[in-house]
C-alpha cells in the first residue's frame, strides 16, 4: 500500500513537471492588433524579428512594448513605438547604425495602418 502510495506521488510529481515546462498559451490578438500583425510582417518583418532575440537588419522587436516604456524618460511606449516609426532617426538603437530604416512609412502607411501596427507592437512584451 505504501508503495502504491509512493508511486503515485512520483507519477503526480512527474506530471506537474511536464505542465510546468510547457511554453505559455499564445495570447489572442484583438483585430486590430491581427490587422497590425499583417502590417508588421508585410513592412517590417523583413528586417525586425518579432520575437527572440534574432537581428535581421535592425534589432528584434520581441518585448518592445516592455522596453519602449523605458527608452525615452517621459514617453510611454506607445508613443516611443510610434515616433519610431514615424521618425526612424529620433532613437536609433545603440550598436545599431543611424538611418538605414527608412523614414517612408508615415507616407506608406495609411493612419489605420500605423494605429494597427502599433497595437500589435504593443503586444510584444
Amino acid at each position: 500500500m505504501l508503495l502504491r502510495f509512493i508511486a503515485l506521488l512520483l507519477l503526480l510529481a512527474s506530471l506537474a513537471a511536464c505542465n510546468s515546462l510547457k511554453p505559455p498559451p499564445t495570447p489572442v490578438l484583438s483585430p486590430l492588433e491581427s490587422r497590425g500583425r499583417g502590417v508588421f510582417v508585410a513592412n517590417c518583418s523583413r528586417c525586425h524579428a518579432s520575437s527572440g532575440e534574432t537581428v535581421i537588419v535592425g534589432p528584434s522587436l520581441a518585448g518592445v512594448a516592455t522596453r519602449g516604456s523605458t527608452r525615452i524618460e517621459g514617453m510611454d511606449a506607445e508613443a516611443y513605438i510610434r515616433d519610431s516609426i514615424l521618425n526612424p532617426t529620433a532613437y536609433t538603437v545603440e550598436g545599431f547604425p543611424k538611418g538605414v530604416m527608412p523614414s517612408t512609412f508615415k507616407d506608406e502607411l495609411s493612419p489605420e495602418q500605423l494605429d494597427a501596427v502599433v497595437a500589435y507592437l504593443l503586444t510584444l512584451k
